[in-house]
Parts: C-alpha cells; sequence; structure tokens
C-alpha cells in the first residue's frame, strides 16, 4: 500500500483527488479515502443530516461507521467548479444507489468538496453534504440582465 506522499504524487489536480475520494467510497477503501485528506488538525466533514466532525480522527471514524454497512454506490454529477492557484471548491450532486424494502432507488444529495495545494499535491480539506431527496437537485442559474 502506497504510504500518503506517494498517493499524492498521483493526485496533481483537485479532479484527481475527488475522483479518488469517490472510488473509495464506491469500494469501501478506508485506506484510499483517508489519502485524499489533507494532514490539517481542522478538516471537516458533514454528512447528510449529520453532526460536523472535526480532525482526521473523526472524519475516519465516521467514514469506518459508513463502510460498516458495505460500499456506498455514488457518482458525482454536474460538478460546478471554482479554482484558484492553491484552493478549489466543487459544488457536486452525489447521485445514490440505495437498497430499499421496495427495490433499488436513486436518492441525491447535494455535496460541497474544498481542496487545497499542499506541499504534497491537493488535497481534501472539507466535504459538506446536505440532507437527501428523491429527486435531482434543482439548480438555480442567474440569467445576465444585459447583453453584452
Amino acid at each position: 500500500m502506497p504510504t500518503k506522499a506517494q498517493a499524492a504524487a498521483l493526485l496533481a489536480s483537485p479532479d484527481e483527488v475527488e475522483n479518488q475520494f469517490y472510488e473509495a467510497l464506491r469500494e469501501a477503501d478506508l485506506a484510499k479515502l483517508m489519502a485524499v485528506w489533507a494532514e490539517e488538525e481542522e478538516v471537516i466533514c458533514v454528512h447528510p443530516g449529520g453532526p460536523r466532525m472535526v480532525g482526521a480522527a473523526a472524519v475516519r471514524a465516521a467514514f469506518e461507521a459508513l463502510f460498516s454497512n458495505g460500499p456506498i454506490v455514488v457518482q458525482p454529477e454536474n460538478v460546478r467548479r471554482v479554482h484558484t492557484l492553491s484552493a478549489a471548491v466543487h459544488s457536486v450532486n452525489e447521485r445514490l444507489e440505495l437498497a430499499t424494502a421496495e427495490g433499488k432507488r436513486t436518492g441525491w444529495v447535494s455535496a460541497t468538496n474544498v481542496f487545497i495545494k499542499t506541499t504534497l499535491g491537493w488535497r481534501l480539506v472539507a466535504h459538506h453534504a446536505s440532507p437527501g431527496t428523491p429527486h435531482e437537485p434543482v439548480e438555480v442559474i442567474e440569467t445576465p440582465a444585459v447583453l453584452h
């Protein structure tokens, strides 16, 4: 298994970090998931309807509990990106496949992923997911009042 520094070499962009994050969820791979997080004391994660978890140990424990139920079938869609030289914010719609008593259902969660560029490469510092909905979230886009 690669060390965190070796994994960092593979994460040359926020998109690569995000891809590895969602792959780790689909594989229920805790080591792979934790490799994308920054080594900051104040990393933050909020699961839908859950408390704010601060610090790597709290984030790890939360995902370990989630993975005890198996992989999370999730696909990020409609990603909106804001990038600077050292930070990036991605707003995504997460499409989840859920097993229910009525059979397979699709659910949606709006999430925000925040990345910073560190000496080891790009890393995730915050993941915040809203409570879910059975329908794809509506997106309101501002229309310019004046056309140029």
